[in-house]
């Protein structure tokens, strides 16, 4: 099955998602959870990224995870990725609580596209301090794609992790997974990068972008958020509508994409020092507001 082939199938099978210009959606992807080890690329980040979501939590948004949440090509199941970031899935959570939460499944945690793992490994968790078992995601699916379909205008914007367009973290997932369990988790302690992945493999990620932005010029112009290679991007009206969110993983900030007021902009989340040397967290806006109507076919 060719690249067009698996978009063109989830972008099919996605879950619609209705908005309007009062909706408020925040878009984070490649977060990387992971076990809070040294090969934990999250940890870094888990401040930043708590106190975003937070803040997003509080201003009424829905969040939306374009894939690889969770890091489980590295860790072998999601227990130890829950003990480590605890405070991180109790506030999603709240997000899930109030129908506010929509979860993509991506290479690193494909096992997600099972919804039979998921209401196994994910409905509950164990409190060992009231010694009993406790509701956590109930009733939770991952999507392959979602797909937000305007009201008024009936534009739409597809979600998806990206790696469709990857044949071999797609189709040879577990391969992958068992190359990076093995061999890679040990040496990235060492800082020796894992070459499969598009984040890391500038030509393969090259590759990946053109055959998205191939597929959305054949569904005429159909704007394509994603994820997977980590590259930020946020193109101007006129030019082919493919957005990245980026990730959760870069060194000492976090990307994503935030939809308000039938606007779109690209943000970043970092840690700034203010003159009187105390350190915060800091919201920034990389490109945009746009608005979404600029992005829709002549």
């Amino acid at each position: 099955m060719s690249s067009n082939s698996r978009l063109s199938r989830a972008y099919a099978n996605a879950k619609v998602v209705p908005f309007d210009d009062s909706s408020k959606f925040i878009l984070f992807s490649d977060c990387h959870r992971g076990d809070n080890s040294f090969a934990d690329d999250f940890a870094n980040n888990r401040n930043i990224y708590f106190h975003a979501l937070k803040h997003y939590f509080k201003e009424g948004f829905e969040y939306f995870e374009l894939g690889d949440g969770d890091e489980l090509w590295e860790n072998i199941n999601f227990q130890s990725i829950f003990d480590a970031h605890k405070n991180v899935f109790l506030l999603l959570r709240e997000f899930h609580l109030l129908e506010r939460l929509h979860m993509i499944w991506g290479n690193h945690d494909m096992v997600y596209k099972n919804s039979a793992y998921v209401k196994q490994y994910l409905s509950t968790y164990f409190d060992p301090i009231e010694g009993c078992d406790k509701s956590l995601f109930a009733g939770l699916t991952y999507e392959e794609g979602i797909v937000l379909k305007h009201t008024q205008t009936n534009q739409e914007l597809f979600l998806t992790h990206g790696h469709q367009a990857d044949w071999w973290n797609y189709t040879f997932w577990r391969w992958g997974r068992f190359l990076v369990r093995v061999l890679w988790k040990p040496l990235q302690v060492w800082g020796i990068a894992d070459p499969t992945s598009p984040a890391k493999n500038y030509k393969e990620l090259i590759k990946i972008e053109r055959r998205i932005k191939k597929w959305i010029v054949q569904n005429k112009l159909l704007i394509t958020i994603v994820g997977h290679t980590h590259r930020p991007r946020f193109p101007e009206p006129g030019d082919i509508p493919f957005f990245n969110d980026g990730s959760c993983v870069h060194p000492r900030s976090i990307t994503g994409i935030e939809i308000e007021n039938g606007k779109i902009a690209l943000i970043k989340w970092h840690i700034a020092t203010t003159e009187d040397g105390v350190l915060k967290v800091e919201r920034v806006v990389l490109e945009g507001p746009q608005k979404l109507s600029s992005y829709q076919e002549k």
